[in-house]
């Protein structure tokens, strides 16, 4: 076990904690460790597929087959790649999963998420949210509201029922079919407002569509006058873990301007996926 270090500072040492070298200047050219990023290239390359042989790897990328050797030989020292002897394949190794989960772990999903919403309620002049599934019904993590004196209000912990819910109907519709027959035989989905959907064959139709298209839209289906945009946000296993929206009143949101908010929502959901370590789509099995 590590003892702790003891600083000490009598006063003779003024010195910051640094991130960079004294005087650093940010010249991507200049600062840029060739065979690191070469190495890196390989490594990432090899990640992608199940397997390669060396000169097919050396082909692909590009490079010398000794040199691209040499690095899978370091890199296999490190337990990031291995070798299949019988095979004659190279393969991503067991110590790039432990790395990989301890980002996962790192990662907090408000605290990636913030500086998306901001980002996206800049673009769109909407308040932007963050809900996760929660027994059931929506659960709002995070909201950035818009300026604009007529905005929608989640306020974090408020719940919402999914059927009824830009996040929680983009949620559902990458659902399991076990559980989402299950869920639609056993729940008595409320009506809120004409637009509400509460017939479980026609829900379920929706959802197919929601999944086809990406993104799906509450059209005043829980509050009157009120219109959301939500896409859902895809983790390291590529399963639906969270929805990223846009809301606010008919009067803004109008059909018309309804196409222009999908791209920028689709597009914070897929930055969020990939910020989290996800690849920013749905699994395919």
């Amino acid at each position: 076990m590590r003892s702790p270090k003891i600083h000490k500072n009598d006063g003779s040492e003024s010195r910051k904690a640094r991130g960079r070298p004294r005087g650093w200047v940010d010249n991507t050219a200049q600062n840029t460790i060739k065979s690191l990023e070469r190495a890196m290239e390989v490594f990432e390359f090899l990640s992608e597929g199940p397997g390669s042989p060396l000169t097919q790897l050396a082909s692909d990328l590009n490079q010398s087959p000794a040199t691209v050797y040499r690095t899978l030989v370091t890199l296999e020292k490190r337990g990031l790649v291995e070798f299949d002897h019988v095979a004659q394949l190279w393969h991503i190794g067991p110590r790039a999963f432990v790395i990989g989960a301890r980002f996962i772990r790192r990662t907090n999903l408000v605290e990636r998420a913030r500086p998306i919403m901001r980002k996206l309620m800049e673009a769109t002049g909407e308040t932007a949210n963050l809900g996760i599934q929660q027994e059931g019904s929506v659960l709002f993590l995070s909201q950035v509201e818009t300026q604009a004196s007529i905005r929608a209000f989640f306020p974090p912990g408020t719940l919402s029922p999914m059927h009824a819910s830009g996040i929680g109907k983009a949620l559902l519709a990458h659902m399991d079919d076990v559980r989402l027959e299950k869920l639609l035989r056993s729940e008595d989905f409320e009506q809120f407002t004409d637009h509400s959907i509460t017939d479980p064959v026609a829900l379920k139709t929706h959802l197919i569509e929601i999944r086809s298209k990406g993104y799906s839209v509450d059209n005043e289906e829980k509050n009157t006058g009120m219109r959301c945009i939500a896409a859902p946000v895809f983790d390291f296993n590529g399963e639906a873990i969270a929805g990223i929206s846009v809301s606010g009143p008919t009067s803004r949101i109008e059909p018309a301007r309804l196409e222009q908010l999908i791209a920028p929502v689709i597009s914070a959901a897929r930055e969020l996926s990939l910020a989290i370590g996800g690849n920013g789509s749905a699994r395919t099995d």
